[in-house]
């Protein structure tokens, strides 16, 4: 193909395939593409496409500003957990656009993650202070799966044998609605109470939520019903604002077990509902059943403190169907964000802003009741609900012709929150919306202009003094250092520094896809028609938004062969979950209520399993045979024997273990043949794209990975998307949302359930995906999928006389990953895995992935972003690492004392006034001459693992522990 963005993308030119196909032995690259995919589900260019022709990185942009400025720059006054915020520009600047924060993976390598590892336990802490309660996670997706989250550890963690779960009436909207629909599919009764005013619990229960303040804004003591509660023997999980938790008491102080909520007014832009980071904080006694990541405090070979992920076995690759959360990614990057607006505004900047914010809410208040109207509560914080009868509709357009977003909760109610953005003259124009006269103000503006001033009110007036707040929080000193920009910056930039991320070289993870996100295509989040924009904002004010996604998901549709895509899903992992609740919705309107057998092969992703457990499905285990592909005869065994329960099958295609199927339509046809539903997981299509399709394998259902194949990054592990693609027979199935702006989708009315907390999930980021696709047209992406199965295919074949490469398809061809089996390593020279993977640090790599799918192995993806230098250089310290394992093996190293063993090595370590090892400092540092002047030093030593589970720390530790 000819210039154009894909040749920037493509880290391959011309002359470097020509190298690597000489290697191979075939003539081109679609000539070796062709020969890897089966060609039973090839699929030829289409003569016309819904994907237009590649555009310039300039003419994307030009038509992405035309879609942003078809979104109304309102001032969104909605509330119902998403608020207008300022991001610091240290922040904005230093984490959001900063490829060191937003290109890195997930911690899993814990020596070179110590920067965002910090964050994050920064994050941990602010939301354990806040919230008063033990221990909490390092970020959930959102407000609402956080609180089906709770729902489960609540269900898990409570004595009672009932299935009856009581919602608060005051709960969120669009959280009432996930929770109906998760909890329909794993058989939990819902029960909603108005506990505000005084309700009874049922007397058999298992779990209570309350929401506070409440979706209203109203303020009350849940002590009460946490009391009556933990009589029944139920848990309580608080939704909670943690702005108003600067202010009011704390869940912990009034008995709750779990706190879940949202951190996105703590300067997470609102990008039309997401991505922000969710929080969950448990009691405890809880803290093994969280779900999620958690971080904990360690330390290292030299007993230095060091952070890491604690309770690993938690994560859903090792679960399975055991699992208790199928959430496998979490929203890191939002987290560091919402963690570094605490450390740069500390625990007295925190409590200015809530007490602002709750002194505007009761200025507004104040002055609307002076004229007349009346509130439904008058204990609020920054949100209250003015009676309006049949009048709603004419505040609200009021309010609209003003630049004002207010929420119609009925006709006679309109509802009003303000935040940390509202100025005077706003709560001026909202009264004015209500009928009060405009010249008939409290103060005056610099221009004279006659505004409400909301100085002199008392914040949180009419909330009973036992509920204001007496508690300290954020004293760590990391929230009290900070106070300048310089400060700050240099914190942020000495975070950065100690990770490893693409922006310092090739991140190979098998079945992750660390691709480039290229600098054009991140560049729309930041615009503020992108990025201030309310999710459950009117239709007429989003027409770009809803325009950008509708084109996205005709064009996703496309590519994969389906005829309807929801973009609602906000990680692979909901995606999953849709899918497979969009079979089940399916059945069970075809009055299949039996159909609830999942057929998953051995070899799947741990999440596929935990999915299908979580929609009400019992897993099947299918096996694999010795060449990785799933056992066709124990298939059609496992068919026969559950032929009348049979829901679905879910497989991966490629498969896991990085290779082209051949018998794939031979599965997908036996499925369907008995009646069920075929699942493909989309994690591997950038293996795929442009070659095959998964709707062309018999595909009902995928989730895909924007995160992956269309270029969002994995900011240190999130935010991810997980669109969902469906065939027509299940569209009408997809997530819906009770706020959305529309419910017809390009591919047809979607009526399912929700899936996630806003209509269009984390909207904020799918320009990245739009812009890749744009700027990449359907030639750019075939192209990108050829480099990425040749540079897969050039590693194996210039590493397997050095490692044996495990599987591999009928023509000795891998597709965009393969796994090098380092068990034979193991056995002959005692070097393990860890050690590899560890010692790759001291040559300038991060680790691909370590024992997945199968332990003790590597998966390695080099993706299409990558030159042949780099590639070289990653091959290059492959063979050097095998030459020193051989060294071991042949006694000039003791087995534990080698530069595997010891690796990485520190900075310090290696200028130590003693070094007794039988290798040279210059070979524990310098291994390849080339690292002299581009060295990445990791910050610490190996880490101890056990170590920190035995001894779990999840908060920032003392400052003399760094001593």
């Amino acid at each position: 193909m000819t210039g154009l963005f894909a040749d920037r993308h493509i880290g391959t030119d011309a002359a470097a395939q020509r190298t690597m196909l000489d290697a191979l032995g075939y003539d081109s690259v679609d000539a070796l593409v062709e020969a890897a995919v089966p060609a039973s589900i090839q699929v030829k260019p289409r003569a016309t496409s819904d994907i237009p022709p590649a555009a310039t990185e300039a003419e994307a942009l030009a038509e992405l500003r035309v879609l942003a400025s078809q979104n109304r720059t309102a001032r969104p006054m909605i509330g119902l957990g998403y608020y207008d915020t300022l991001t610091p520009s240290v922040i904005a600047r230093n984490v959001l656009e900063n490829p060191s924060w937003y290109t890195a993976y997930t911690p899993y390598q814990p020596e070179i993650s110590q920067g965002r590892l910090e964050a994050l336990i920064n994050f941990q802490t602010m939301v354990t202070d806040l919230t008063g309660l033990a221990t909490a996670n390092a970020s959930m997706l959102d407000e609402s799966t956080a609180v089906v989250e709770g729902m489960l550890v609540a269900r898990r963690g409570s004595k009672s044998a009932s299935n009856v779960f009581v919602v608060d009436a005051d709960a969120l909207p669009q959280t009432r609605a996930l929770l109906a629909h998760r909890a329909a599919a794993v058989g939990i009764e819902l029960v909603e109470l108005d506990l505000a005013r005084g309700a009874a619990l049922p007397d058999e229960l298992f779990g209570v939520l309350v929401q506070y303040p409440g979706a209203s804004g109203h303020v009350w003591d849940p002590a009460g019903v946490v009391d009556a509660a933990h009589v029944a023997g139920a848990l309580v999980v608080a939704a909670a604002d943690l702005l108003a938790l600067t202010l009011l008491r704390s869940p912990g102080s009034f008995g709750a077990d779990v706190a879940v909520g949202t951190t996105q007014r703590f300067g997470v832009p609102l990008g039309f509902g997401g991505p922000h980071a969710g929080y969950m904080a448990v009691r405890q006694g809880l803290e093994r059943q969280l779900p999620g990541r958690l971080v904990g405090v360690s330390q290292d070979a030299a007993g230095h403190p060091a952070y890491r992920l604690a309770l690993q076995t938690r994560e859903q690759h090792i679960r399975r169907e055991k699992a208790t959360s199928n959430i496998c990614t979490s929203q890191v990057l939002l987290a560091v964000m919402a963690s570094m607006y605490a450390v740069y505004h500390g625990p007295d900047g925190l409590r200015a802003i809530a007490t602002d914010v709750a002194k505007k809410a009761e200025a507004l208040a104040s002055r609307l009741r002076s004229y007349g109207l009346s509130l439904r509560s008058d204990a609020f914080f920054d949100t209250i609900r003015v009676a309006t009868p049949g009048a709603s509709r004419r505040v609200i357009d009021r309010a609209r012709e003003r630049g004002y977003q207010l929420f119609w909760v009925d006709d006679a109610t309109v509802g009003v929150s303000v935040d940390e953005t509202t100025t005077a003259d706003d709560l001026a124009a909202v009264a004015w919306a209500f009928g009060l006269p405009e010249n008939e103000f409290l103060g005056a503006g610099e221009q004279g202009e006659r505004v409400l001033s909301f100085t002199d009110a008392a914040p949180l007036a009419g909330v009973p003094a036992g509920l204001h707040r007496v508690e300290v929080f954020l004293t760590h000193p990391v929230f009290n250092s900070h106070r300048s920009e310089t400060a700050m910056m240099r914190y942020l930039k000495q975070l950065s520094d100690r990770d490893y991320a693409l922006d310092r070289g090739m991140i190979p993870l098998g079945s992750c896809t660390m691709k480039l996100n290229a600098a054009t295509e991140m560049a729309a989040v930041s615009w503020p028609e992108f990025s201030r924009v309310h999710p459950f904002a009117p239709e007429d004010d989003v027409h770009g938004y809803l325009a950008m996604i509708e084109q996205l998901e005709v064009w996703l549709a496309e590519v994969t062969g389906y005829d309807a895509v929801s973009l609602q899903p906000n990680a692979g992992s909901q995606g999953e979950l849709a899918g497979l609740m969009a079979i089940r919705g399916y059945h069970r309107a075809n009055g299949d209520l039996d159909r609830t057998v999942c057929l998953i092969p051995s070899s799947a992703h741990g999440t596929n399993a935990a999915s299908a457990v979580l929609a009400g499905m019992r897993v099947v285990v299918v096996a694999c045979d010795e060449a990785g592909n799933v056992d066709l005869d124990d298939l059609r065994a496992k068919i026969a024997a559950h032929a009348d329960e049979l829901a679905a099958l879910m497989i991966t295609y490629p498969s896991t273990h990085g290779v082209y199927e051949h018998d794939v339509l031979d599965i997908t046809q036996a499925v369907h043949d008995a009646g069920g539903q075929v699942y493909v997981d989309g994690a591997n299509l950038n293996a795929l794209l442009g070659y095959a399709r998964f709707g062309d394998l018999g595909g009902d259902v995928s989730h895909l990975n924007l995160h992956k194949t269309f270029a969002i990054p994995h900011g240190g592990g999130g935010p991810g998307v997980g669109p969902v693609a469906a065939k027509a027979h299940l569209a009408p199935y997809l997530p819906s949302h009770p706020l959305s702006q529309r419910k017809d989708h390009a591919g047809g009315v979607f009526d399912g359930g929700p899936i996630s907390a806003a209509p269009h999930g984390s909207a904020g980021i799918l320009p990245i995906s739009w812009a890749y696709v744009r700027m990449m047209g359907a030639e750019g992406l075939r192209s990108a999928t050829a480099a990425a199965v040749l540079a897969a295919n050039y590693i194996a074949v210039r590493l397997r006389e050095h490692y044996p490469v495990l599987y591999t398809g009928e023509d000795g061809l891998v597709a965009h990953e393969c796994i090098l089996d380092l068990r034979p390593l193991k056995e002959a020279t005692g070097v393990s895995v860890d050690d590899v993977a560890k010692r790759l640090i001291d040559y300038g790599f991060h680790a691909p992935t370590m024992s997945f799918p199968v332990a003790g192995t590597l998966m390695v993806e080099p993706t299409e972003s990558e030159d042949l230098g780099e590639i070289e250089r990653f091959i290059e310290a492959m063979i050097a690492i095998k030459a020193e394992a051989d060294r071991v093996a042949a006694g000039q190293w003791p087995q534990g004392d080698n530069p595997l063993a010891n690796a990485p090595h520190t900075a310090e370590s290696v200028v130590s006034d003693s070094w007794d090892h039988p290798y040279s400092r210059e070979t524990a540092v310098y291994p390849i001459h080339t690292l002299v002047r581009t060295k990445y030093w990791p910050p610490v030593r190996r880490i101890d693992q056990a170590y920190g589970d035995r001894n779990l720390v999840c908060a920032c530790p003392p400052i003399e522990a760094f001593a």
